[in-house]
């Protein structure tokens, strides 16, 4: 096992619940990979442990070699680690603009003089950057729009524009297309797509509807009451009978 993030035997026990049981998932640089199981499986709960919401009982999660355990979600995501929710977190009576800038705080400099002196280069740079997810994602028509009226299909592509003004080297998708109709799906899969090539990011995405994370990953992992019962690619793991058992019943 290799690559840019590496979880091994991760367990996460809650009391006398076992959330995740010895989970090991490695994603390659540039790779999607789609975690996907029913209700309760743990898909969520091995994304809190990724990024700082949850402490791990015992296991290891390395991105590009150091550890993330003990870290908080602000420190996770200056690693290079961003992520959408299934339930939007977004700033929904700021514009859409200023929820980008939000995204962009990490990068701006904690330099007492600039604080004092009010300089506005900065400023300027990072309005820059996020003007520039904002045309690639066809978002120009709500970037002085309150998120709040803005339609729910386009607080989804809000809440990855925002998590790409991260600048994140891994992005982990809750549910990108929950909640959308058809043709939302495919646009928001289109731009998933997109986001690959234009940054240069590698995706890890948690989704129900496998149609969809069929066409975005080439590899999938299941996960079935905190324990992974397959991996492999998307035909590979949906054929397989733990999987098919999970889903499906006896």
């Amino acid at each position: 096992m290799g690559g840019l993030l590496e979880v091994k035997d991760l367990s996460l026990n809650f009391g006398g619940i076992r959330a995740l049981v010895g989970v090991s998932v490695a994603i390659a640089e540039g790779e999607t990979l789609a975690v996907i199981g029913p209700n309760g499986s743990g898909k969520t709960s091995l994304f809190n442990c990724i990024t700082g919401i949850y402490h791990p009982t015992v296991g290891s999660i390395a991105f590009k070699g150091e550890s993330l355990l003990r870290l908080s979600p602000d420190a996770v995501t200056r690693r290079g680690v961003a992520r959408t929710f299934q339930n939007l977190r977004l700033f929904v009576n700021m514009s859409v603009l200023d929820n980008l800038l939000l995204g962009r705080h990490l990068h701006f400099r904690k330099n007492f003089l600039h604080a004092v002196l009010r300089l506005r280069g900065e400023e300027v740079r990072h309005r820059r950057r996020c003007e520039e997810i904002i045309e690639f994602l066809n978002l120009e028509p709500y970037r002085k729009s309150r998120v709040a009226d803005c339609p729910f299909g386009i607080q989804k592509k809000i809440e990855l524009a925002r998590a790409l003004a991260t600048e994140p080297r891994l992005l982990l998708l809750d549910e990108p297309v929950s909640g959308l109709t058809a043709e939302e799906k495919e646009e928001v899969s289109y731009w998933i797509h997109e986001v690959r090539g234009r940054f240069g990011i590698t995706v890890l995405l948690v989704e129900h509807d496998l149609r969809v994370a069929s066409r975005l990953a080439s590899r999938m992992v299941a996960l079935d009451h905190g324990l992974k019962i397959a991996e492999g690619t998307p035909d590979e793991v949906q054929r397989h009978p733990e999987v098919i058992k999970a889903y499906l019943g006896e």
